[in-house]
């Protein structure tokens, strides 16, 4: 594979490498960057099809092979930090790579987005609409998805209104990374896995996520028990925006005791 993704770096301290959600880019980290920057080194890395990397989508696009990309960025042992989507290839990095990731933290994201009878998650159903709405109107589609995480939050319209804000001063999303990411999100299974996870790992919830519920936090815990769980009570799934100053401290306080 000869692509290779743009990665831009901010701040001084210890490395982060930050791994955004389905449909956006790497701008949703701007609260966090005003936050941590003087205590944290960010890499804010778009993954493949998104953001400045829109046009590099590799032609078999899989969790795999996402990892395999945004793993060439990880030359010394790094924090990894991943939301939502970006918290699967983070999880994937931690089990492929072990010796690159120093520390994971997953926000609001599950080894497994897709629900069945016996896991909570997202309905394949939901997931279906937006991969046929994709087909006749991408950007609608990403916008929808935006309200969908927005959804349960005390400040939902502001946390929608920033996203949007943030993510139009990048390039849109290739449509391949848009549709093969729905796939990854329906078709990736990391649970039976979880408990080869060595690195320390935080795991950041939030209580009104409809995307990431609730439920699903207990049963992760068990596959993971060696992982610290956070529960954000007014947020959901975006609370590093609508809880930005509490995220950013619980953060630092956090990968603070590591050190």
């Amino acid at each position: 594979m000869t692509l290779s993704l743009t990665c831009d770096s901010i701040g001084c301290g210890p490395d982060i490498l930050l791994l955004h959600g389905w449909g956006l880019n790497s701008e949703v980290w701007q609260p966090l960057l005003d936050r941590l920057q003087s205590h944290f080194c960010f890499h804010l890395l778009d993954l493949p099809g998104f953001g400045v990397n829109h046009q590099l989508a590799p032609d078999h696009y899989n969790l795999a092979t996402v990892t395999e990309l945004v793993a060439r960025h990880l030359t010394r042992p790094t924090v990894v930090l991943g939301w939502s989507l970006g918290g699967l290839v983070a999880q994937q990095l931690a089990l492929q790579y072990p010796q690159r990731v120093r520390a994971l933290v997953c926000i609001t994201s599950s080894p497994r987005f897709l629900a069945d009878d016996n896991w909570p998650g997202i309905k394949d159903d939901v997931l279906r609409a937006f991969a046929a709405q994709l087909r006749s109107d991408p950007a609608a589609t990403v916008e929808r998805f935006l309200a969908i995480q927005a959804l349960g939050s005390e400040r939902a319209r502001a946390d929608i209104q920033l996203l949007k804000q943030q993510i139009s001063r990048r390039p849109t999303a290739n449509p391949v990374a848009l549709k093969q990411g729905l796939n990854i999100l329906r078709e990736a299974d990391l649970r039976h896995q979880l408990k080869q996870i060595e690195c320390p790992t935080l795991r950041i919830y939030g209580r009104n996520d409809s995307l990431v519920p609730k439920a699903a936090l207990e049963q992760i815990e068990a596959l993971q028990p060696q992982a610290t769980s956070m529960l954000f009570p007014k947020a959901s799934h975006a609370p590093f925006i609508s809880h930005a100053d509490e995220f950013a401290e619980a953060l630092h306080h956090y990968l603070a005791r590591l050190s």
